[in-house]
């Protein structure tokens, strides 16, 4: 802080002789000046000039120089192996594995913008750029002006500002940003590592784009039903062809181009197009026909997707190409804590089973000992359903429960179900099969130890779920991933405006939702990254989003590293009579 603006500080509480004003100028006194001392020490050893660093540097790979600068800035974790020192509030010290870099500036080192907090961009492109209070030919598009308006003006960083910044939390103003900033303590060689990783974070345009056109993909797998695939297909080509018709209409009428340009930026005058990579043939051959696909045309980012089976190829392919992936629809989504570049609805089957352990586990004491037993069908639905259980019940710490599989091909009987619960005399029964296991639980009706709770699955029961006999309502609860219908009617002329007056009995009444969500995630996101488009900003863009409110799925919620948009669940029961309702037992189960 300049030595007037404290003056002034001071000036102000000197004025005050209570005791309490007496401590408060004692610790500004020490904290101004402690904050000026350390950048007097570490100045020098920090503002190497561009000639250093090269110095720095020679003879080292220039992978390798990129590769430690990212683990320091993703991992806050030096080229030797060790933490990254930092302090936060001039001198209290932290581990920068906890304050990395990228917890802030996100993985496109472009910064965030969420609400008024604004986190500036730490790119090299944009940090050797003075700023100015308005970013120069958008001063009058209200999310941009928005966003550069809550960032302070200052001069273009050098090399030399940039390493004094990083380490003594004063920028080129003089300015302190200690108190939002951590300052990072390292050798001079490592802080060239970092800078030099800096200046080629969001630099080259990423693939697929350029200032006429942004190109996009979506995969297909042959042998998906084609209603399937035309429910997928139909918002995704709404969105593209709507907003090529306004780029058209723009070009056409002055007025309209105003209007759009204040809205979107230089987003009106771009195309967007949508090619379809089909794949065919064994799994075991799906990369190299995406790598074909791929080399042909490379496209910004994949568009949704489908299949009925495996999606860990295309998961994969986008992982080493970087290529982000929006919410392809699939039932059994590749889970990982780690990977970064598809984002899908949910987390599939397994979400309802993760639901049914944490609904189970809040009423565990009820149980007094008494085990839980799941039978399992021998397919892979019922298998996904069960381990999500099974994991999701591990981390509660409870017994693990009784794991029956039924043989491949063997249904579940009155009789084998009745034997199950005479011996186990189960607290709860969670009963993974199709609509085939009704006539099994209806014979639990009036037996005196039947278990308190029957829990299947919704979306495995499928239209059966509305059949469920009236004498068997009172105890078998189900798994529903979905905003119930009745609450859900009120976002069906959302949906079904995609389908531009085509019959909705064309298509898969939740499929189509789920691509409706990829429609208006894609387009919210384009419209805030202020004329940035790098994949990994498309990415951050939407894991800055709040919770958005579409047709199916009663929230979803993003966050920086958040792979499944959707982390909810319903308990539900149907209720009674000839047109029944579903009716709730349980708030949305969440992860």
């Amino acid at each position: 802080m300049k030595r007037t603006a404290i003056r002034d500080q001071l000036s102000a509480i000197s004025g005050q002789r209570s005791a309490r004003n007496f401590w408060r100028l004692t610790v500004l006194l020490f904290t101004h000046y402690s904050l000026l001392i350390t950048a007097v020490i570490l100045l020098p050893f920090t503002a190497h000039s561009a000639d250093d660093r090269n110095a720095l540097l020679a003879g080292m790979d220039q992978a390798e120089i990129l590769r430690l600068g990212e683990r320091i800035y993703r991992e806050g974790i030096l080229p030797d192996g060790k933490p990254l020192p930092g302090y936060v509030s001039g001198d209290v010290p932290v581990d920068g594995t906890a304050f990395t870099c990228v917890s802030c500036h996100l993985r496109s080192g472009l910064g965030s913008f969420e609400g008024n907090v604004v986190t500036p961009p730490t790119n090299g492109r944009i940090l050797y750029q003075p700023r100015e209070p308005f970013i120069k030919g958008s001063e009058f598009i209200p999310y941009i002006h928005n966003y550069a308006v809550y960032l302070p003006v200052r001069p273009a960083y050098t090399y030399e500002t940039l390493a004094a910044l990083i380490s003594t939390g004063f920028d080129p103003t003089g300015r302190s940003v200690v108190s939002v900033m951590p300052r990072y303590e390292m050798s001079a060689r490592d802080m060239a590592i970092l800078i030099a990783y800096l200046d080629t974070l969001s630099d080259k345009p990423s693939p697929g784009v350029d200032k006429s056109e942004i190109k996009f993909a979506t995969v297909i797998v042959e042998g998906t039903d084609p209603s399937a695939v035309r429910s997928m297909l139909t918002p995704i080509e709404f969105g593209i062809d709507r907003k090529n018709s306004l780029a058209v209409a723009a070009s056409k009428n002055p007025r309209v181009a105003l209007m759009s340009y204040n809205m979107s930026g230089n987003l009106t005058d771009i195309k967007f197009s949508l090619s379809r990579w089909v794949l065919k043939g064994p799994s075991t051959t799906w990369k190299q026909q995406l790598e074909n696909y791929y080399k042909t045309e490379p496209v910004f980012a994949l568009l949704g997707g489908i299949t009925n089976g495996d999606w860990e190829p295309v998961h994969r392919f986008c992982e080493e190409k970087g290529i982000p992936d929006l919410f392809p629809i699939v039932d059994y989504p590749v889970i990982s804590q780690k990977d970064w570049y598809t984002l899908y609805p949910s987390r599939g089957v397994r979400q309802e089973g993760e639901a049914a352990a944490r609904y189970l586990h809040s009423m565990y004491d009820l149980f007094k000992g008494r085990s839980i037993v799941q039978i399992i069908r021998a397919d892979r639905r019922a298998e996904a359903l069960a381990r999500g259980f099974r994991e999701t019940w591990a981390e509660t710490g409870h017994p693990p429960a009784e794991d029956i599989i039924l043989a491949k091909g063997e249904k579940l009987t009155a009789e084998k179900l009745q034997q199950i619960v005479a011996k186990e005399k189960p607290a709860a029964l969670l009963v993974w099969d199709d609509a085939s296991l009704l006539p099994a639980v209806s014979s639990l009706v009036g037996k005196p130890d039947k278990p308190g709770l029957v829990i299947a699955s919704g979306t495995y029961l499928g239209k059966s779920l509305w059949a469920v006999p009236e004498e068997v309502r009172e105890f078998l609860y189900m798994t529903y991933p979905y905003r119930l219908p009745q609450d859900d009617a009120r976002y069906d002329k959302a949906a079904k405006r995609v389908l531009a007056g085509k019959p909705i009995n064309l298509f898969d009444p939740v499929i189509i939702r789920q691509s409706y969500l990829t429609n208006e995630i894609l387009g919210k996101a384009l419209l805030e990254m202020r004329g940035e488009y790098y994949r990994d900003f498309l990415l951050d863009t939407i894991g800055m989003m709040a919770d958005q409110y579409f047709p199916l799925y009663e929230r979803v919620s993003f966050g920086p590293g958040q792979r499944y948009a959707s982390k909810g669940c319903f308990m539900v029961q149907l209720g009674k009579g000839k047109s029944p309702k579903l009716v709730r037992r349980s708030e949305w189960v969440t992860q």
